[in-house]
């Protein structure tokens, strides 16, 4: 099922997510949100997906870049490379606003799948930046908290939006 996309100013953007354990993973009902989310990524014209960006505070995220979708559980970034990449990026949950982001160039990432087993791997390039902006929305972090360059016009009002929802959720 497609679900719907959570927008700013939605507070749950906001907060740190719970990680899940095993057995909340194995649920019927959290393996049927992986699914869902899987079906909703594409059809929304995203490459990455976290679970409050649909309106559930779990330490889950999807990845599609230019692979197999990654389903990404409890995610932790373990290192990261100290050459840092410039690139643009928007978001689902902030339609229409595109910015440019610092992100570290290489990470190491360890993550739970689906099933539930442990995962690491080293990610570089689009890979590497789509991790970092999906375990930032894990953490309640939004893009526009990382620049002040808009690549698209925004609004006094917007950046007010931004940043109060910023402050005020912190």
């Amino acid at each position: 099922m497609i679900l719907p996309i959570v927008t700013i100013p939605a507070a749950l953007l906001r907060q740190q997510t719970k990680p899940l354990t095993k057995q909340e993973l194995a649920r019927k009902e959290t393996q049927q949100l992986i699914d869902d989310m899987l079906e909703t990524m594409p059809a929304s014209h995203g490459i990455g997906l976290a679970a409050p960006q649909v309106n559930h505070s779990v330490r889950l995220t999807v990845i599609a870049t230019d692979r197999k979708p990654l389903v990404v559980v409890n995610a932790r970034i373990m290192q990261t490379s100290k050459d840092m990449e410039n690139d643009e990026e928007g978001c689902l949950s902030i339609p229409g606003v595109y910015g440019t982001i610092p992100r570290h160039a290489r990470i190491r990432v360890t993550f739970l799948d689906r099933k539930g087993k442990k995962i690491t791997l080293r990610a570089q390039g689009l890979l590497a930046r789509v991790f970092q902006h999906e375990i930032d929305h894990l953490d309640g972090i939004l893009f526009v908290d990382r620049t002040n360059k808009f690549s698209t016009p925004i609004t006094e009002e917007q950046r007010r939006t931004f940043v109060a929802h910023k402050n005020h959720n912190s």
